[in-house]
Order: C-alpha cells, then sequence, then structure tokens
C-alpha cells in the first residue's frame, strides 16, 4: 500500500541514516558511476519507477480521483520513466499517459509506429497505444473529430476502472479537450498539484540519479571555469555547459542564465555574444536537465582575470554568500516554510528591489513545489513543512539597482532525517572570497 504523501518510508530513512556523516558533502562524495558493472551494486531503476508510480497513486487516492491523464513530459516521464521528444512535446499535444489510481499505467505514446516499442519492458506500464493527437498542429481543420475520438478513448479507458467514481485529475489540458471530457460526464480536477506534491519526497534511488546529474554538470562548470579567459564569449563559455550535458548523458538546458560584467546586472540577462572582458564577474545558472532526467540547479559568480578583484566586487561576493550560508542553517526537517520565510536572511535594504524573487524552491525532473517567498514579498504563503527526502535550492542575487554588476550564487541540497546534505561539490570562487 504506497505511503501517504506525508510519510516518509523507512527505507529512504534507513539510506539517509546510513549516509549520515560530520561532511556535508558525504552523499556527493559516495556518488557511484553510471556505467553498467557486474561487479558492484547499481541504481535500480525498476525499484525508481515503482517508488514513483506508488507516490503518484498515492496522490490520486488521497485526493479521491479514480485516475489521472497527464500531457506535461516531465509528469508523464515521473509516472512511466519513459521519454520520447520530451521538449518538443513541451509545446506539442502528441504523447501522454493514463494513471489508474491502483494497477499499471496506460501511456498514449507519439503516433508513429517507429515510437511504438520503446517503451516495451518498463514494468510499470501496462499497455501502450498510439496517441490520437488533436492539437491544430497535427489535426488542422479536422481538430475537433480528431479530438471528440481522444475523448472518446479516454473516457471509455476511465470507465473500465473508474466504479461510481467519476473525478478524473488533470496536469494540462486545452479548452477543447476539457470541454470533451466533461461532455462525456467526466468531473476534472487540478493534477499538477497532485504531481508536484508526489516528486517533492525523494527515493533513495532518485537521489543517487541526482548527484550522478550533479557530477555531469559540475564537469561543465568546471570547463567553464578552466576556459575562462578574455576574449571568449558569453556563448561560447555557455556552449561548454551544454556540451558536457549531452556528453554524459543529460537532456536540455531550461534557461540560457549566462551573463558577463555589467550584465549581471540586473539578473536574468541572457547568454550572448558579448567578449568577457578582464576584471569582469561572470554569473550563471545552471538549470540543467542532466542523466536520468534530474535537474541539476545551482548557480556560482566567476572572476575573469588577471588582476584581482575589486572591493566592490568582493563585498556583492560576500553578501550572497552570506545570504546562502545563513539560510542553510535553516534547512532542517520539521521546518514549516512559512518560518523560513520568516527567519531568512534579509537582504540589505540597498539590495532589496533586485533581490532573487524566492529564498529556495523544490527540485528534482525540474523546479519544483515549494517555492519559498520573502516574508515581505506580498505573495500568498505555500503551507508544508521540510521532510528527509526533498531536495531544495537555496538562492541568493546581490546588486544595487543601477550598479556596475551584481553576484548569484545557488546551492543544491538534500534534506536527510536530522539536518541536510549538499548535494554540489562545486567550489565557491577562492579570489572573490578572500
Amino acid at each position: 500500500m504506497p505511503n501517504e504523501p506525508d510519510i516518509v518510508e523507512e527505507t529512504l530513512l534507513s539510506f539517509l541514516r546510513r549516509n549520515e556523516s560530520s561532511s556535508a558533502y558525504i552523499l556527493a562524495k559516495r556518488t557511484p558511476g553510471i556505467a553498467l558493472e557486474d561487479t558492484r551494486t547499481q541504481v535500480d531503476l525498476a525499484k525508481l519507477r515503482r517508488y514513483r508510480l506508488d507516490r503518484l497513486q498515492s496522490q490520486l487516492k488521497k485526493a479521491d480521483c479514480a485516475a489521472a491523464l497527464l500531457n506535461d513530459p516531465i509528469n508523464v516521464r515521473y509516472a512511466t520513466g519513459t521519454r520520447n521528444m520530451a521538449v518538443w512535446l513541451l509545446h506539442n499535444q502528441g504523447r501522454y499517459c493514463f494513471v489508474p489510481a491502483e494497477g499499471d499505467v496506460t501511456l498514449f505514446e507519439y503516433p508513429s509506429m517507429n515510437c511504438l516499442p520503446m517503451a516495451r519492458g518498463i514494468e510499470v506500464i501496462g499497455d501502450i497505444r498510439p496517441a490520437k493527437a488533436w492539437s491544430y498542429f497535427f489535426a488542422g481543420e479536422h481538430q475537433e473529430d480528431n479530438c471528440r475520438a481522444w475523448a472518446d478513448e479516454i473516457v471509455k479507458l476511465f470507465r473500465t476502472i473508474a466504479g461510481e467514481n467519476k473525478r478524473l485529475a488533470v496536469d494540462r489540458l486545452d479548452p477543447l479537450g476539457t470541454n470533451a471530457l466533461e461532455a462525456r460526464g467526466l468531473s476534472l480536477s487540478e493534477g499538477q498539484a497532485l504531481c508536484e506534491k508526489a516528486r517533492s519526497i525523494k527515493s533513495p534511488e532518485e537521489i543517487t540519479c541526482m548527484t550522478i546529474a550533479m557530477s555531469a554538470c559540475e564537469i561543465g562548470m568546471a570547463r567553464m571555469r578552466e576556459a575562462l579567459k578574455p576574449g571568449i564569449s558569453e556563448n561560447q563559455l555557455w556552449a561548454l555547459l551544454h556540451h558536457a550535458n549531452i556528453e554524459f548523458g543529460g537532456e536540455w538546458i531550461e534557461t540560457r542564465l549566462l551573463s558577463s560584467g555589467g550584465r549581471t546586472n540586473p539578473w536574468f540577462q541572457e547568454a550572448s555574444d558579448r567578449l568577457i572582458r578582464p576584471g569582469d564577474l561572470v554569473s550563471f545558472d545552471t538549470d540543467m536537465i542532466g542523466p536520468f532526467g534530474y535537474c541539476c540547479d545551482v548557480s556560482r559568480t566567476f572572476f575573469c582575470g588577471p588582476g584581482q578583484p575589486t572591493e566592490e566586487q568582493r563585498r556583492l561576493y560576500s553578501l550572497a554568500m552570506e545570504q546562502i550560508h545563513y539560510n542553510l542553517r535553516l534547512i532542517v526537517p520539521g521546518t514549516a516554510f512559512r518560518e523560513i520565510g520568516e527567519k531568512a536572511w534579509k537582504v540589505p535594504q540597498r539590495y532589496s528591489t533586485q533581490r532573487y524573487a524566492s529564498i529556495a524552491h523544490g527540485v528534482g525532473l525540474s523546479d519544483e513545489w515549494p517555492v519559498i517567498s520573502h516574508r515581505d514579498s506580498g505573495r500568498a504563503v505555500q503551507e508544508g513543512v521540510l521532510l528527509p527526502g526533498m531536495t531544495i535550492c537555496l538562492e541568493s542575487y546581490i546588486g544595487e539597482a543601477d550598479g556596475a554588476e551584481g553576484v548569484k550564487l545557488e546551492q543544491q541540497i538534500l534534506v536527510t532525517e536530522n539536518g541536510h546534505q549538499l548535494l554540489s561539490t562545486f567550489p565557491f570562487e577562492d579570489a572573490l572570497c578572500t
């Protein structure tokens, strides 16, 4: 019987206890290799897939939903352990899955005979069918006819497992599809929230996969640091992270957040063809969907020599470091999100207008729930508490409005039974720390 979402499985607690240490990096230091070998234990991916499906089905039962219809490729991967053209399918309706509250998943694969065999043998999938694509891209003027056929199939499948229950959770669906399902008697409910809650607590296998993904990310970061010299462009530097990600089996990078010199202030300027100059700060946020589909979301700020950083650059960096390390002490199990918001490091007034929008956020197959906001942000507070197995990213951006430069830092963290572990071992910038 799957656990309720706010109960941490004993197997996870046992894993965390085995990895308790005075070192904040012990799990990161124990990251295994990725290749199959018969002489050592491997990541049990079948166990990973079963855990994730159990988490999702537990949420469905708690919400009294007979099933979920998932269209978002991230949720489809979580439920099935499969992928196919994920980025393309983020904006094209052509692959989805049906998850009953009990039993195996039905995967509706991209409608090509070449794609149908790809997921065979995945133990959580009971049936693979061709997707009925009805978006305007696929169907054109036949969109409504195709949508009716799609809805008929979904409703027929739903009625085979639902009994008297008419509640279907949906994560993402255009109005035409929503209307078609409701016209056939289904009651649609919010599905993304269920997926986010399910995804929030990671299994030991997921944590191991995340550390492997982080290893690939840090290789890319190290190559960026080594290549950082005057005359390299922001785009050339950013390409090194992409190259490492693909080289080691990763997926994609969600943003283009690398900037240098004056483009580091304000934050969120995308990588460009600007040539990096001596004495520039270079700030970046990886936002990398790496091996096994797990997100590596860390930020660093480098100094481009020759020469030494200015006092102003060191001061900005020191404040960002102070924010990260102060807030890190709040990452312990049982701490309410609201309490973190209330007790978090207060950004000095001169930097507050450009502070990062959140103190922290969840991370897994992408950036995830929760988002923990500043106490004076004016946003509604997300309720909940930190639990062992959650993975969290702490954020900092320090840059004065109209200032010359800014510093971006971010740490990715695992909540353990008694505290936390740092999932990234990549060092901070020595020249800026002195």
